[in-house]
């Protein structure tokens, strides 16, 4: 695998796509295992992103620690939970085009309420947390994130209206995420998605990751909060998308 130039040519802007996102919190990451697909089957590209992704993760945990939202993660990380070991069992028998369709146009349509009502959402009070809301979404994005590392979008539709300040935020998905990724790691070993072969290139694309993990602190750092808001509703917006081109023009 590490011998095919394709291989490089789309893992390395995937795993650089995948620092962005992580960093940021913006879900661009969602983007790697599509472009690695282009090179390798999808359940591959997944099992290659996965110890990329735990990386990611540790990083985050040192960059954000002591600024998550502790309330939050308690309500969403148990469903997360159920979700994967639902998204395990569906992982060969399901068709994740189907899975796609229904997050992709669920994923637009939540952007586009929030860009079209913006004035009113920016005016109503931040929403507390809800242990029903947030098992019910986190369930999901640990489903979705099981099947091709797309929990991102779940994930923000039960953040985004409890407008938590941005470092919040991040750090909030980064220890969802690290708790997700890590869970996912038995089922992807026992599917025998976690061979030599994925493994070694995992390995070989370890460098890129303080890379990628780099620029998006930068990033996050940098912006404004209400441009920072912007970019995450843009962003899942152009993801929405995406989903539903793969799973209709696939």
């Amino acid at each position: 695998m590490i011998g095919d130039p394709l291989f490089w040519a789309v893992s390395v802007p995937a795993v650089l796509l995948a620092g962005l996102g992580k960093a940021s919190g913006n879900g661009v990451g969602m983007l790697a295992v599509p472009v690695m697909a282009l090179a390798m089957s999808p359940a591959v590209a997944a099992a290659v992103m996965l110890p990329i992704l735990i990386a990611m993760d540790l990083l985050g945990l040192w960059a954000w620690r002591g600024r998550a939202d502790t309330a939050t993660l308690r309500t969403v990380l148990p469903g997360a939970m159920l979700g994967i070991a639902i998204g395990a069992l569906a992982f060969f028998a399901l068709d994740v085009r189907w899975v796609k369709a229904i997050l992709g146009a669920e994923s637009v349509a939540f952007a586009l309420h929030r860009i079209v009502a913006r004035h009113a959402i920016a005016a109503a009070p931040a929403r507390p947390p809800s242990r029903w809301a947030g098992g019910f979404w986190g369930a999901v994005s640990g489903f979705t994130s099981t099947l091709a590392h797309a929990g991102s979008p779940p994930l923000m539709q039960y953040l985004l209206p409890l407008k938590l300040d941005k470092e919040r935020l991040v750090a909030t998905t980064v220890i969802f995420f690290t708790a997700v990724n890590l869970a996912k790691l038995p089922p992807y070993a026992a599917l025998g998605l976690l061979d030599a072969t994925n493994l070694g290139a995992s390995l070989a694309l370890a460098p890129l990751v303080p890379v990628g993990y780099w620029a998006g602190l930068r990033l996050v750092r940098w912006l404004p909060e209400a441009v920072f808001y912007r970019l995450l509703v843009g962003s899942l917006l152009l993801i929405g998308v995406k989903l539903l081109w793969d799973a209709f023009a696939g």
